[in-house]
């Protein structure tokens, strides 16, 4: 069973910058892709980013490119999300989750870390 727990998440002023974390509890395939979603008050869950386990092959929403930024750290088993020039419409709780590959759903999902990003 995939384990997978957020953290970095919290309160920072419009401009600023966050990293979240997402450590992975189980061991992890080359060929699982790890990604990013958010959901904002109101609003439907949305991806962010995914990236596969070996590092290989990115992926982002449209809207996002350039300002976020995911990586992964194997040894680690720890899956980054680097988050620049942050707008109050960023606001959302950030969650990671697992996939098997790149056309398989996301079955893991982590509990979710908050972000607020005030004006």
């Amino acid at each position: 069973q995939v384990q997978l727990v957020e953290s970095g998440g919290g309160l920072v002023q419009a401009g600023g910058s966050l990293r979240l974390s997402c450590a992975v509890s189980a061991r992890t395939s080359s060929n699982a892709v790890m990604g990013w979603f958010r959901q904002a008050p109101g609003k439907e869950r949305e991806f962010v980013a995914a990236i596969s386990w070996s590092g290989d092959r990115t992926s982002y929403a449209d809207s996002l490119k350039g300002r976020f930024t995911i990586s992964r750290d194997n040894a680690k088993k720890t899956v980054y999300l680097q988050m620049n020039s942050l707008k109050p419409e960023d606001t959302a709780v950030y969650y990671c989750a697992a996939a098997n590959s790149w056309s398989r759903p996301y079955d893991y999902w982590g509990q979710g870390t908050q972000v607020t990003v005030s004006s």
